[in-house]
């Protein structure tokens, strides 16, 4: 068994299914026998990943409701290590539709409801005994309704007073509020890279300056925290910065059958990376190396 190196957390666990069809037709009745269940949420899927790469990981959560023992069966199936707490909130559903007609992957997310008003200090009492065991912490996703707005930042305070490696791939007030502490990296995807620091602003409307304020943002963001910016963008190239250096990271695409959780397939590669002593670089290629294998299966977050 592989030392232990990783913590992931996690505040929005989740049970995921993915249904594929060979065409699915809005309103009416689709039928399809290639199916999966699969404890899912952004902080399981980068521990699978690191376990899969043979790293020692651990990953905290929250869970609730008649179900637990089902999730806390099935990652004992697949050898994943959750420490837990109580939340009193039922695990939320998220469903994956695969559409082969056009090869376009639809998840459908489903909003977790609040958790007990003593869970975050459960969580943050459970975080800080796990801090001495690892190198590296991952916080992944959102956060359940209930939570205090201060508890993801107080992790990252915690975790870089102990001296370790953080990498962050959340959003919103959790990542501007955690900047303060001086992550090592940040890594959300350019989605929630703009609704986070460019709001209002989608995607698909970015004009031809868009990338240099993007840029121009990310050289900020380093020069501001001492961190590093990691952007993925689906298909495209993957956007960093570094010091006072922009760079851009091409791949060559392909045709996903279930794009879902290769984020978190990314940053795992990342991280395992990282850990190995690559440099940025060098662990963005194995970050896409995670990617592009998680998007190539049916199980969300897996590159096996």
């Amino acid at each position: 068994m592989a030392s232990l190196s990783f913590l992931t957390v996690c505040l929005n666990p989740t049970f995921q299914k993915t249904l594929r069809f060979a065409a699915c037709v809005k309103n009416s009745v689709n039928r399809t026998d290639r199916h999966r269940f699969d404890v899912s949420g952004k902080g399981v899927n980068v521990a699978r990943v690191l376990t899969q790469l043979g790293r020692g990981a651990v990953h905290l959560t929250q869970l609730g409701g008649p179900l637990c023992s089902l999730f806390l069966s099935m990652c004992r199936e697949e050898g994943l290590d959750i420490r837990w707490e109580e939340s009193r909130s039922p695990i939320r559903f998220c469903c994956t539709v695969i559409d082969d007609t056009d090869a376009t992957v639809t998840e459908l997310v489903e909003e977790s409801l609040p958790v007990h008003p003593e869970t975050g200090k459960l969580i943050a009492g459970a975080f800080e005994k796990l801090l001495p065991l690892v190198k590296t912490v991952i916080i992944s996703g959102t956060k359940a309704a209930g939570f205090d707005g201060e508890l993801i930042p107080g992790m990252v305070r915690r975790a870089k007073a102990a001296g370790l490696r953080v990498i962050l791939d959340i959003r919103g007030p959790d990542l501007t509020g955690s900047l303060r502490f001086r992550p090592d990296i940040i890594k959300p995807n350019l989605s929630e890279f703009l609704a986070t620091f460019f709001p209002g602003i989608a995607p698909e409307t970015i004009g031809g300056d868009g990338k240099s304020r993007i840029a121009e943002k990310m050289l900020e963001l380093c020069a501001d925290f001492g961190c590093r910016v990691v952007l993925t963008r689906g298909p495209g190239a993957v956007w960093a910065a570094e010091g006072n250096s922009f760079s851009e990271f091409e791949f060559e695409p392909l045709v996903p059958l279930n794009s879902t959780g290769s984020g978190d397939a990314f940053t795992a590669g990342l991280a395992a990376a990282l850990e190995d002593g690559e440099d940025l670089s060098g662990a963005i290629q194995k970050g896409i190396e995670c990617g592009r294998l998680n998007a190539a299966q049916l199980k969300p977050g897996s590159i096996l």
